[in-house]
């Protein structure tokens, strides 16, 4: 039988996991079973060099976290065998891209899936997430394609000033 100190100190982490759920912009369940300690210590430099919190938690905490931050009773079904967990608080793609290209490097683990902005996500869509370019390079086409059209016309006015010299010449 569980003590009452056991179960305060359970409590707290549940408590503290439900705030990073309810707090974070992403959080992806990966399956970490292949990897040896040297690519584990090499994950969590990228992921931290990305901003992004790696963490190894017990499935049963991690499930009445989610059900304390009001998650989607789906979320549940991904915690299933040994899993870590990467939470995206600044950058909701981050942890997807750099476990995605953990996963191309070390041919190991798999992405069960995840919480996007409240949403629970599956593997596919956490796989989608993690092929979109990043918000800089997202940012720069759009404000590309936003000024194509202003430096078109600024040639074409350009354009017609020159005629009009020429032919007042």
């Amino acid at each position: 039988m569980a003590n009452a100190q056991n179960i305060q100190a359970k409590a707290a982490q549940v408590e503290e996991i439900s705030k990073k759920i309810a707090n974070a912009q992403s959080v992806i369940v990966f399956d970490y079973r292949g990897l040896n300690a040297e690519e584990v210590t090499n994950l969590r430099s990228d992921m931290r060099k990305a901003g992004v919190e790696y963490v190894v938690l017990k499935n049963h905490i991690v499930s009445r976290a989610a059900r304390a931050a009001g998650i989607d009773d789906s979320f549940h079904t991904m915690l299933k065998g040994p899993n870590a967990f990467a939470f995206g608080h600044e950058d909701p793609v981050a942890p997807a891209k750099v476990l995605k290209d953990a996963i191309k490097k070390y041919k190991k683990c798999e992405i069960m899936g995840g919480i996007i902005n409240g949403t629970v996500s599956d593997a596919a869509a956490v796989n989608t997430l993690a092929d979109l370019p990043s918000r800089e390079v997202l940012l720069s086409r759009m404000l590309g394609s936003m000024m194509s059209p202003i430096s078109g016309l600024a040639i074409v006015l350009d354009q017609i000033a020159k005629k009009g010299e020429n032919a007042a010449e």
